[in-house]
């Protein structure tokens, strides 16, 4: 997220500093190695060689900014309550080292309130400079081929009129479209709710494939046959489960501040229960399709990253899906030329000496003609319309 906003807003004639603590992260940026789909190692380079972009560790260097975005990670803890660690310790830093009458702008997702009630006081407690601030919450979808972060639409709101307007005059520099929400709450809850949107309309399609593999018809048939009424309608298709840093944990952070206020959100939390329970759902299936046992049947996952074209592993359910096969008994090896290596493990080539293949995120990089081209079974268990070759098993 952090490195998408600053190559497009150093490629929009902005001066640029990206800070890092990590000094092995700012090293590989300042070769133009970087793993964020859509950025390109010229393209990193070119910017820093003219003077656009400095990746740095250096905080020191925060005091020439006249605008600080802070991206980092917010995830949950072991409780699946929100942890605002690396959030804390970016306003410690800022409130340290930013020059007084900078422009705050949080990027990192967060309940309705973060801004006003926790960042902005973590400032002050060290400062006594004056500070601006405002939210945009991140819209980046790693991997899109349409939607990027120029041409997407971005929501935005500051806690004064003034950082309102700085706000929006910075990030029209560097995207087409601004929308000026009424206020920052309003602006964080945004995008809270257009996930949880997602991952309870996930959690439905998900609970409705259960309903069809009882009743014996296709979900993939019945979404698509739903999908041509051409109003009210948004098709979602069934998988193993949620991934990613937005959709798991989003809605438990919209959850969490509904908690604060004394509303319990059963909706939103049986839709959490629902997604992350789903690859248990999903093995049981597998098993009772492979004569209920997989006691040493060898199967292969073809993708293990949460979503096609990244090599992005955060709260994949692909990950779930191989312990819960483990533990049923299944040898069960994997293939992913993107993430390549996963805790010493190699991702091994496609292969026919196997009794069944999974197709669970279908990279582009991913050739499935050896699999076409025997008779080893195959269940595809992508959640897309897409098929390759095989009818979806869910």
């Amino acid at each position: 997220m952090g490195l998408t906003v600053a190559i497009e807003a150093a490629r929009s004639n902005n001066r640029v500093i990206g800070f890092d603590n990590d000094l092995q992260v700012v090293k590989n940026l300042n070769n133009g190695i970087s793993n964020v789909p859509g950025i390109q190692k010229d393209e990193i380079v070119r910017l820093i060689k003219i003077g656009q972009y400095t990746p740095t560790n250096n905080n020191e260097l925060l005091e020439s900014a006249e605008v600080v975005i802070i991206a980092v990670p917010t995830p949950l803890d072991f409780a699946r309550k929100p942890d605002l660690t690396y959030l804390e310790s970016a306003a410690k830093m800022i409130g340290l080292y930013a020059s007084n009458n900078t422009l705050v702008v949080n990027e990192s997702t967060s309940y309705p309130g973060t801004l006003r009630n926790f960042i902005k006081p973590t400032i002050e407690k060290i400062s006594s400079k004056k500070f601006l601030y405002a939210a945009a919450p991140e819209r980046v979808d790693p991997g899109n081929p349409k939607w990027n972060l120029k041409n997407t639409p971005r929501v935005i709101a500051g806690l004064t009129d003034q950082a309102t307007n700085m706000a929006i005059s910075c990030y029209s520099s560097f995207c087409d479209e601004i929308y000026k929400a009424p206020s920052v709450d309003i602006a964080e809850a945004s995008k809270l709710f257009e996930n949880t949107y997602r991952q309870v309309n996930i959690a439905l399609v998900n609970e409705f494939s259960e309903i069809a593999n009882s009743l014996g018809f296709s979900t993939s048939e019945a979404v698509k046959a739903a999908n041509t009424k051409p109003f009210g309608f948004n098709a979602f298709y069934p998988g193993i489960g949620v991934g990613g840093h937005c959709i798991p944990v989003d809605p438990s952070y919209l959850s969490y501040a509904a908690e604060l206020s004394g509303i319990k959100t059963k909706f939103i939390d049986l839709a959490n229960e629902t997604n992350l329970s789903a690859h248990i759902k999903v093995a049981a299936r597998i098993k009772n399709y492979m004569q209920g046992n997989l006691e040493g049947i060898r199967i292969q996952i073809a993708g293990i990253a949460y979503k096609p074209n990244v090599s992005d592993i955060r709260e994949s359910p692909a990950l779930l899906l191989i312990n819960e096969l483990k533990n049923m008994g299944a040898k069960v090896s994997w293939h992913d030329p993107i993430v390549k290596t996963l805790d010493g493990i190699k991702s091994e080539p496609l292969s026919t000496a196997i009794d069944l293949g999974l197709i669970v995120t279908p990279h582009d990089a991913i050739d499935f003609g050896i699999w076409r081209k025997s008779d080893v079974k195959i269940l595809d268990l992508s959640a897309s319309e897409k098929t390759y070759g095989w009818t979806k098993f869910l």
